[in-house]
């Protein structure tokens, strides 16, 4: 049906690719459009199909996963890549948001917890598995001072907090510009004047001060 979930399945492992189509078909508002075994198929065939949602493993044959996700963002901008991976390690994560991941779950999540992050993503959320985020959070007692110093979010305007928040939740700035019927140069500007104010220098450490602001849980 045109209004269910369309995904891309990227893993080298086949068994993998095969559990997760079966899961993923039996739901009623999602379907499996393709695989890929590469990094070089993942990005190819996100590219062809325009899925709404790719599935990616990091530890890929080829091309690894964090280059594919690059990639798969810039030929694809509307797809949202959530990472299902077996590294449940925070440098990782803060690595694949950093590229634009929308999401990271470890493979050792029960089925309907990446049901709910398939969910999740196409609604615009940032999901990231539980034990990441307390990992992320930890990070962030340890090392106060790695966003850097932050003006105060007073300083934001109506429309920069607006596009920033949207940014952090895990949208394109093409999609923030439909949102918000601007366009995209201007999303840009705004987010980029944003992040300046808030010295942020990343999306990585735009997410970790949205999960500051509880932004995330809204």
């Amino acid at each position: 049906m045109s209004n269910q979930i369309t995904v891309l399945l990227a893993d080298d492992h086949a068994v993998m690719r095969s559990g997760l189509r079966l899961l993923i078909d039996n739901q009623a508002d999602m379907h499996v459009v393709g695989e890929a075994g590469d990094g070089l198929q993942a990005i190819d065939q996100a590219a062809a199909l325009q899925p709404d949602v790719v599935l990616l493993d990091l530890t890929m044959p080829k091309i690894d996963g964090l280059t594919s996700l690059k990639q798969i963002r810039e030929r694809a901008p509307h797809t949202r890549v959530l990472i299902l991976t077996m590294h449940a390690d925070e440098q990782y994560l803060r690595e694949a948001l950093s590229r634009g991941a929308a999401g990271y779950v470890v493979k050792q999540a029960a089925d309907q917890e990446v049901l709910s992050a398939i969910r999740a993503v196409m609604r615009g959320e940032l999901y990231i598995h539980p034990s990441m985020t307390k990992a992320l959070l930890g990070d962030l007692v340890k090392e106060p001072g790695s966003i850097g110093p932050r003006e105060p979010i007073e300083l934001l305007s109506d429309r920069e907090l607006h596009v920033i928040r949207q940014v952090a939740r895990g949208y394109t700035n093409q999609e923030v510009a439909e949102k918000l019927s601007l366009s995209v140069k201007t999303v840009e500007t705004y987010r980029a004047r944003a992040m300046e104010k808030l010295s942020l220098t990343s999306r990585a450490a735009l997410v970790r001060y949205a999960m500051e602001q509880g932004w995330l849980n809204e």
